[in-house]
């Protein structure tokens, strides 16, 4: 059985509610699938940041990483940051993630973007103001 590692970034924030949120994400996330180890980091502001959920990482059972931002548009974090700290070229997506015992593949997801569900999650908001 392939293990797939999940590393689920989220921007960060002085706000609580913003860490919450990325947590409670990647814990819905891993009851609605146990293809992957899921676990969240965050950018900036809080902890645990990329680095340190990386080294968790190098010592787990997996056979491949895939790192997944939170984020709904490419900005410099997406495009700059998150791919340096990952070792990645500009405009590259897959890799090669050292772990303790062998390098494994690395993948990196696009942000949200243009996702016809961010559609209905607004509509479904709006319907939510309204009543």
């Amino acid at each position: 059985m392939v293990v797939t590692g999940l590393l689920l970034v989220g921007h960060g924030s002085k706000k609580p509610y913003n860490k919450e949120l990325i947590e409670k994400t990647a814990k819905m996330m891993s009851e609605k699938s146990g293809d992957y180890l899921i676990k969240s980091a965050f950018m900036s502001i809080n902890e645990p940041c990329i680095e340190e959920v990386l080294e968790q990482f190098r010592n787990e059972e997996i056979d491949r990483l895939v790192v997944v931002p939170l984020f709904l548009a490419d900005g410099v974090h997406i495009s700059e940051d998150i791919p340096r700290i990952l070792g990645l070229a500009s405009g590259e997506k897959k890799g090669v993630f050292g772990r303790s015992s062998g390098d494994i593949p690395l993948y990196y997801a696009d942000p949200i973007g243009n996702n016809p569900m961010l559609a209905d999650l607004m509509l479904e908001s709006a319907r939510n103001a309204i009543e």
